[in-house]
């Protein structure tokens, strides 16, 4: 039976995906240090909830709208690139493309950052348009991306930022 509100963890959801915003928005005020302390005990909040969200039969006229432009994407990575340093770049051993390569695969963790960015500010865009079923729909089709993409990249960068905070002792 729905009501005319959300469930307790649809918003826990909104409200880390919004924090995890914010966070990345005033990231250049932290210092390395402290931007991977946050994002490591963010990070398994938002993946957590995610994995609760309820799911929608009838979401299929619903879409994400783009509301993240790809100057503010790039500025975003730059920025964690810039706080990153030296250890942004990591092996990746979770692409498809591991399995028919020879060599190490790379990736970085300002672009990890900046993809959940991107699909969390589209979000939270696109929900304070929204009603109630809307929003519904909306949070779907978000739990949807999770199983298909984000999920594996919240994974993968809380893989490298947690090798960063064991090495440098930050916990």
């Amino acid at each position: 039976m729905q009501t005319d509100k959300l469930s307790p963890t649809s918003l826990a959801f909104i409200a880390l995906t919004n924090e995890y915003c914010q966070l990345v928005e005033n990231c250049g005020d932290c210092s390395r240090e402290g931007l991977v302390e946050s994002l490591v005990k963010l990070l398994p909040r938002i993946y957590i909830t995610a994995i609760d969200l309820e799911p929608s039969l009838d979401y299929f006229d619903s879409f994400i709208a783009q509301a993240l432009d790809e100057s503010t994407y790039d500025i975003v990575r730059a920025g964690i690139s810039s706080i990153m340093g030296e250890d942004d770049v990591y092996l990746e051993v979770f692409l498809d493309d591991m399995k028919y390569s020879d060599t190490p695969i790379a990736t970085s963790i300002s672009e990890n950052i900046a993809d959940l960015y991107q699909e969390f500010y589209n979000l939270v865009a696109a929900l304070r348009e929204l009603n109630t079923d809307e929003q519904r729909n909306i949070l779907s089709m978000c739990k949807d991306n999770f199983k298909e993409y984000w999920g594996q990249t919240l994974c993968n960068v809380l893989r490298a930022l947690h090798s960063l905070s064991v090495t440098n002792n930050e916990y």
